[in-house]
């Protein structure tokens, strides 16, 4: 297997898109093929280095940190193949969504779901069950038909439903635990046009009628400002009328200066002032017009994110939702948390991945999140609470204060991912703090490689 020229490329801090979760690896390695993807990892096991891999870094929680080799994908961002009769597509894992939609539509396909951000690489999106919304829609990782991984030993191993279902559906959403993913072969749909609207509507009446709006529409969801009573819905159907893309500076006032730069003014505002976070909420509520669009399915799905925050979510039986979010709004409220941020409601089909938040059941996502500089944790704590009684699974990529031991009974096929895991990394070359912490060490004797504080909370966040 060939290795990189410079075993500590670029060896210094380390951080997230929210910018609160740090490290300091001892090696940072960007490969270039599956060659040098695989003499990274064996160069590791000789020097018994711990290897994380890590993709754009919009995880919030601690899960890629390292201080032994951090792998980058950013240079394996490729599509591959393209079969557009089969569907299908083979990729690099390190391609962004954003790319990767860009490529599948000079082939007249997309994904058939998406999530509102696509800077992520497909790799780290689907191994951390990465979702849009579509009460009969899956998550990201169950597009997946095919996964190449690098195992800790260097050797390759390509799985599937058909020829490994046991990897198949541990990999598919593996949290970094199982190997590096280097390809990934996608199902994917003919490019389609979506009708999106935003409206507000009473919230009462969205909450009342929350069942009916998510399966009467191919893509719903809304978001509630705390201390308002007003839902901000957002529908998507596919249509037959012709995309009509907004023109440039349309789409700056709205997706930069409204939503983005007049959002951090009110956040910074309310950071400063908490006692105004109510007027503020109410007055940012009221902005919010009616809007719609017509145009491919990637440019509606996803939009940009200029304010840094951090985030929770958890994702519960679907018939729960709505009791989630009027007992997270009541808690906001009883507690005197300051909170800038809207609550955000989405839905997702099931699927069988082991580890996946909607495995075997029809699911509710409530997101939670605070301004950067602003104390999230008793408001994060609070909410989970709430969770834990409602059945709730956290996101993967997002914060929570979950352990093995608490969420083991939670998952159905917990202990058929652990045996995956332990036959493909027995040594837990890819494990750190995050993995011996949420997925308990590979066996008994297995030394927490990472040095970084186990903690999520102990990580500072990043201010003006």
């Amino acid at each position: 297997m060939s290795e990189p020229s410079d075993p500590h490329e670029n060896a210094a801090a380390w951080h997230n898109w929210a910018g609160d979760q740090r490290c300091r690896p001892a090696m940072v390695q960007r490969p270039g093929s599956i060659e040098e993807l695989a003499g990274a990892i064996e160069q590791a096991a000789r020097r018994d280095a711990s290897v994380r891999v890590v993709g754009a870094g919009h995880s919030f929680g601690d899960i890629a940190l390292t201080d032994g080799l951090m792998l980058s994908l950013e240079r394996l961002a490729s599509v591959l193949d393209v079969d557009r009769s089969a569907g299908l597509a083979r990729v690099q894992a390190g391609i962004t969504i954003h790319e990767l939609s860009r490529q599948l539509d000079a082939h007249d396909l997309a994904l058939e779901n998406l999530g509102d951000i696509d800077s992520q690489s497909i790799a780290g999106a689907i191994s951390t069950a990465t979702h849009g919304t579509g009460a009969r829609l899956r998550n990201l990782s169950a597009q997946v038909s095919e996964l190449t991984l690098v195992l800790a030993d260097g050797s390759t191993l390509v799985c599937s439903a058909e020829s490994d279902p046991e990897t198949f559906r541990a990999a598919r959403v593996g949290l970094g635990s199982l190997g590096a993913i280097a390809e990934v072969t996608l199902r994917c749909v003919p490019a389609f046009t979506l009708h999106g609207v935003d409206a507000p509507a009473p919230l009462e009446a969205t909450l009342e009628r929350f069942e009916q709006l998510a399966l009467g529409n191919d893509h719903f969801e809304f978001f509630v400002f705390p201390h308002t009573d007003t839902a901000l819905t957002r529908t998507n159907n596919r249509t037959e009328q012709a995309p009509r893309p907004r023109g440039r500076l349309s789409a700056y006032t709205n997706d930069v200066l409204l939503t983005n730069r007049a959002f951090e003014l009110a956040c910074r505002a309310g950071r400063r002032f908490p006692a105004r976070i109510p007027q503020l909420n109410r007055l940012v509520t009221r902005l919010a017009g009616r809007s719609e669009r017509v145009d491919r399915s990637a440019e509606i799905f996803a939009s940009p994110r200029l304010v840094r925050f951090t985030e929770m979510e958890y994702a519960l039986p679907r018939e729960r939702t709505v009791e989630a979010v009027r007992r997270v709004m009541d808690v906001i409220e009883q507690r005197g948390f300051a909170v800038p941020f809207p609550i955000e409601v989405r839905t997702v089909a099931p699927d069988d991945a082991f580890l996946s938040t909607a495995a075997g059941r029809e699911s509710g996502y409530v997101a939670v999140h605070m301004y950067r500089g602003m104390a999230w944790e008793p408001y994060f704590r609070a909410v989970e609470a709430i969770m834990d009684e409602l059945g709730g699974r956290p996101h993967w990529g997002k914060r929570h204060f979950q352990t093995a031991a608490t969420l083991r009974a939670r998952y159905p096929e917990w202990d058929r991912f652990q045996a995956v895991r332990a036959r493909l990394d027995p040594e837990g070359r890819f494990a750190n703090a995050w993995s011996d912490r949420v997925l308990g060490p590979t066996h008994p004797t297995h030394r927490n490689r990472a040095t970084h504080p186990a903690d999520p909370q102990s990580i500072g966040a990043v201010d003006d």
